[in-house]
């Protein structure tokens, strides 16, 4: 992936071996595309007519369908391999963010993979095709033991075009540093907040930091406008004004797993109409 590359090599030379808190948190998502906003755009459109009429309710639930890819270079911990035990602490993170929106995460079933090119992100699609499992509504997670440059995670938003087999279909998905589940060595991002944070990425939320201070922003209405991506947990953080507090606590910023509190009504809105449009 090329945008994760030239991450990667951007910060390849500051980036340690061992993770510590003053590492900043580095997504690898792809800018959404013309088409993408576009679509979110119109889907805001959409969300505003119904919270004037007072259709703010959700009308179902969602339940996603789950994956988890173990991908390491050995059957050690040093080398990425993640326990079933670890995996469920992430899965009830996931949950625990999200289910107060009605989403919620079945875990289908969990597979290893003992392959060091692939636990490095060597060969993405190659290792998705070989690895993946369900429909384009499932989700599938691989957990690879280094993303190299200090990535952290990064994940596909959803597109219209899709077709099975397609590269669309095979790259979807999210790919996350294992040491960002809970109990691991990443820490401030060692409480599976990356997950939770990338999954978002693929219910189709963008950054609170999209486009800085200029409107549309992330393209939801109530999360407020924020000029960068914040680090840490910097209470009272204001970086653009008249809009309110940076959006610190939400799982779509860039501060530590601790500072993670939060989805808002519009963003819940979001998921659902994306769901509506791209996957269910």
């Amino acid at each position: 992936m090329q945008f994760k590359a030239l991450i990667a090599s951007a910060f390849l030379a500051t980036a340690s071996a061992s993770w510590s808190f003053n590492t900043t948190r580095l997504c690898g998502t792809p800018e959404p595309t013309q088409q993408q906003m576009r679509e979110s755009l119109a889907m805001l459109e959409i969300e505003r007519i119904a919270l004037a009429k007072g259709h703010v309710k959700r009308q179902t639930s969602i339940n996603v369908k789950t994956y988890f890819h173990v991908v390491a270079s050995s059957n050690s911990l040093s080398g990425g391999y993640l326990t079933q035990a670890m995996l469920n602490d992430q899965l009830s993170v996931m949950n625990n963010a999200y289910g107060p929106h009605g989403i919620s995460f079945s875990l289908v079933g969990s597979d290893w993979t003992v392959n060091a090119n692939w636990a490095a992100d060597g060969n993405e699609q190659a290792m998705k095709k070989a690895l993946r499992k369900g429909t384009y509504s499932d989700l599938n997670i691989y957990f690879l033991g280094n993303l190299g440059g200090g990535l952290l995670g990064y994940c596909y938003f959803p597109t219209s075009s899709h077709s099975t087999g397609s590269t669309n279909f095979i790259l979807d998905g999210c790919t996350i540093l294992g040491q960002s589940v809970p109990g691991g060595n990443a820490a401030p991002y060692n409480l599976g907040g990356t997950a939770t944070h990338e999954i978002g990425h693929w219910m189709n939320l963008y950054h609170t930091f999209q486009g800085g201070c200029a409107a549309p922003g992330d393209s939801v209405d109530d999360t407020p406008p924020e000029a960068s991506a914040a680090s840490g947990c910097p209470t009272g953080r204001d970086t653009c004004s008249g809009g309110g507090p940076d959006p610190i606590h939400n799982y779509m910023d860039y501060t530590d797993d601790a500072c993670y509190t939060e989805f808002t009504s519009g963003q819940q809105a979001r998921m659902y109409s994306a769901w509506s449009a791209y996957r269910s």
